[in-house]
């Protein structure tokens, strides 16, 4: 479900016109609808009902301070991946005893940045991110509020860059280790042991891999609780999926995710923590481009956009397929044209899509990728010494520009030229 309609044959974000935000913005630019987001939270939120569970937007999904203050103000927690990522949730009104911190690599600062934040959970991954926390904690004179993130070795399908529960992969404690692992970190003076963390990857779409994980995690719960250990939380991670094109498989909705959760770990009395990213913030954005050349070759026809792999890097990165959709409406019954969609990126890669039927385009046509909100805006770059894309949030009528398009001068204002070269 997603607030991207079309009025009047006009393409609309909400009750606003996205051709009246391209006036203001120009191409390319995100636009997120701060319905969508409302929505997808409070339904998730809704089917945890009656549990002691706490949602926690995983922030690498969408990383705007428009789009967090916006979770924030429904009552949303953070799961954040690094220092500037806890210092944002922080700034969006996000308080800190809804903050996890999650992630492989944290530093001492980062550490010691969350400790003195004083947040919820650090998800630790490693025996030696176990040592240096300890060592920052009990020199900052606090304990540390641990959980044990324990790789299961469930394979959860779905593209290889974005599986993370696997053995092979750099994520969490592995398996045969947790016991050992756990109880050396309620060892530690530190240390505030207070359970375990699973996460198996993203965009998943059947719910037996989650079963599995969680089926094996309250398995090691039981196994703690019987040597001693005091276990008071389950961290079950995110990855639930969602619709990119109509044809695509439909995803579990949240219900059914939540009626598995209550099925596998309910039973535990654990506080459960959910970190939903691309759920909430997928369908809820847009990226809106505009056609510079229809190319026309003897096999093939291309349609040449100003939006490039930088700007959304995830058909390049994960073969993702995002569905396109002219801002006009096609008229009914109206023919097509199979074509490339592809970007002016100096990349053979730079290509959104390959043998894709759409109306008739020409040079100034405007067109909206949906569901990309999530790992969209939030992983773009300047390569090519391109301009970062704009952001805007939609609600109700009103439309606000909450990341501007930078000018060259703010691109190269934090270079500088040695002074051997001045001259």
């Amino acid at each position: 479900m997603h607030h991207f309609l079309y009025r009047n044959g006009t393409l609309h974000a909400e009750d606003v016109p996205v051709s009246r935000i391209i006036e203001a913005v120009g191409t390319p630019c995100y636009i997120y609808a701060t319905e969508t987001l409302v929505r997808h939270y409070r339904i998730f939120a809704e089917a945890f009902r009656g549990l002691d569970a706490r949602i926690h937007f995983a922030v690498k999904a969408n990383a705007s301070l428009a789009v967090l203050r916006t979770l924030a103000q429904q009552g949303c927690g953070a799961d954040v991946v690094s220092g500037g990522e806890l210092q944002l949730s922080l700034q969006a009104g996000i308080p800190a005893e809804r903050i996890v911190f999650s992630g492989v690599g944290k530093t001492e600062e980062e550490l010691e940045l969350a400790l003195k934040a004083g947040v919820y959970q650090i998800n630790v991954e490693s025996l030696p991110e176990l040592g240096a926390l300890d060592t920052v904690a009990r020199h900052l004179g606090v304990r540390a509020p641990v959980a044990v993130r324990v790789n299961p070795d469930i394979g959860a399908g779905g593209h290889e860059k974005i599986t993370t529960g696997n053995r092979e992969n750099k994520f969490g404690i592995e398996w045969n280790m947790a016991t050992q692992v756990c109880h050396h970190a309620a060892s530690l003076p530190g240390i505030d042991f207070k359970g375990l963390a699973v996460h198996i990857g993203s965009q998943i779409t059947d719910l037996a891999p989650f079963r599995a994980a969680f089926s094996r995690i309250v398995a090691l719960t039981r196994i703690l609780r019987a040597e001693g250990l005091d276990i008071s939380r389950l961290d079950l991670g995110g990855g639930l999926g969602i619709p990119y094109k109509d044809a695509d498989t439909a995803p579990p909705l949240p219900a059914d995710y939540a009626s598995m959760v209550r099925d596998t770990v309910s039973g535990t009395g654990c506080t459960l923590l959910l970190e939903p990213g691309r759920l909430i913030a997928g369908n809820a954005g847009i990226l809106v481009s505009r056609v510079v050349y229809v190319k026309d070759s003897q096999t093939r026809t291309f349609i040449i956009l100003d939006a490039g792999m930088n700007d959304l890097i995830r058909p390049a990165m994960y073969d993702a397929r995002h569905a396109i959709i002219p801002l006009a409406e096609p008229e009914a019954g109206s023919a097509g044209q199979t074509c490339d969609v592809v970007g002016p990126v100096c990349e053979s890669s730079d290509i959104f899509a390959r043998d894709v039927m759409l109306p008739p385009l020409q040079t100034g046509d405007r067109i909206a990728f949906l569901s990309a909100g999530a790992y969209g805006a939030v992983m773009a770059s300047q390569y090519n010494t391109r301009p970062l894309v704009p952001e805007v949030l939609v609600k109700g009528d009103r439309f606000a520009i909450t990341r501007r398009r930078p000018s060259f001068q703010d691109m190269t204002a934090l270079e500088s030229i040695p002074d051997w070269l001045s001259s």
